[in-house]
């Protein structure tokens, strides 16, 4: 417990640092070996635990359920990075997250993809929070730390599968810079909400913007908004006509989500292990006889009877229920709300970073040729 909260203690001192080096020494090599630290501490010394991504699943579990009350270092460490990110920007992405870190040493040679790509695999990270709320708040699992690709790296020790899925993150990571972070990354959707509102984020330059470019060729996420000219703008055909089009059916893709939802509730739901069981002895009733089945065996040596699983199940696919369609009509607005930012027109006169999507890796600024 005592190195928990020194745990936190450490997270309060990184995430001021990089909030610092970021916003006013404005020091990319700084920043280069403070991820360094936190990937060595948090990632291989305490094995990725406890995790700020995580913790979201710990949140959702303390609110769903009277049951379940959540630690105060996990809660510390799921609100210190927001509070962090809603006054600097995503210092925590920066340099103090180690899935980011292990990531950020890896690229090498990055690509930029199409904008259209982009944006499709920005949904996932929605679709991603989204499961892991709806299997949090059902008690059904944490889906997040479950599958986490780097916690059998920092661990030496997992199955072999998700040996195999974090080294392909890392190799696709050399040319694709942070994919998890970027395309994956629930925590990262939270962080996107509050970095949109920052009050000190990070600039690219120190002063006046020579739209040199340089900056834009040096982010290896995409992150930076260019210059916006506002008769090629014009030309394309966006204005207050095709903005009230896509902004009125943004209620039909919530509809839409809300459909879906509702008609994936019985699948999804088969993902808690009580629903599976009672199912499976409800349609396979010799299945009690396979001494193999561990599960089956654990069950009948509890003296719990089925009427009572089925009960539990009951209740738990009511919560799939009203779970998934919540799921289902979020991701709806996220897909109508994504649709809508296409067609909006901010004017821009410099390149800036993309205050959503910008890491605060502080590249941009060594690349910058304008002195302060």
């Amino acid at each position: 417990m005592a190195l928990e909260y020194f745990d936190v203690a450490v997270l309060l001192v990184v995430l001021s640092l990089a909030s610092w080096l970021v916003v006013k020494k404005r020091s990319r090599q700084s920043i280069l070996w403070l991820s360094v630290f936190t990937l060595i501490y948090f990632g291989f010394y305490r094995n990725g635990c406890i995790c700020s991504i995580g913790a979201i699943q710990n949140v959702t579990l303390s609110f769903a359920s009277p049951a379940y009350t959540i630690s105060l270092t996990a809660l510390l460490f799921f609100v210190l990075p927001l509070g962090f990110t809603l006054f600097f920007g995503r210092t925590f992405c920066a340099a103090a997250c180690p899935l980011g870190a292990i990531q950020d040493v890896v690229i090498i040679k990055p690509i930029s993809l199409p904008k259209w790509l982009n944006k499709t695999l920005g949904l996932i990270p929605y679709l991603y929070l989204s499961l892991a709320v709806l299997f949090a708040a059902t008690g059904t699992d944490f889906i997040i730390c479950r599958y986490d690709p780097f916690v059998g790296i920092f661990r030496m020790d997992a199955k072999f599968h998700m040996v195999v899925l974090g080294v392909s993150f890392l190799l696709m990571g050399m040319f694709v810079a942070r994919p998890y972070c970027r395309f994956l990354c629930p925590y990262g959707v939270l962080l996107s909400w509050m970095s949109r509102f920052s009050k000190w984020h990070m600039t690219i330059t120190p002063s006046k913007c020579i739209q040199c470019k340089l900056c834009a060729n040096s982010c290896p996420f995409d992150a930076i908004d260019y210059p916006t000219n506002e008769k090629e703008v014009l030309k394309s055909g966006l204005g207050p006509k095709k903005f009230l089009t896509y902004a009125l059916v943004i209620p039909l893709w919530i509809a839409a989500g809300v459909f879906v939802g509702n008609r994936s509730h019985t699948f999804l739901s088969k993902a808690n292990p009580d629903v599976f069981l009672a199912e499976l002895l409800i349609s396979k009733p010799e299945i009690k006889n396979d001494k193999d089945n561990i599960d089956v065996q654990t069950f009948l040596s509890s003296g719990k009877t089925l009427e009572t699983l089925v009960s539990e199940a009951e209740i738990i696919r009511h919560k799939f229920y009203y779970g998934s369609m919540m799921a289902g009509g979020f991701m709806g607005l996220v897909i109508g709300l994504t649709l809508l930012n296409t067609v909006v027109f901010r004017k821009r006169q410099d390149y800036e970073p993309n205050r959503s999507n910008c890491l605060s890796c502080t590249r941009c600024m060594d690349f910058c040729p304008v002195e302060k």
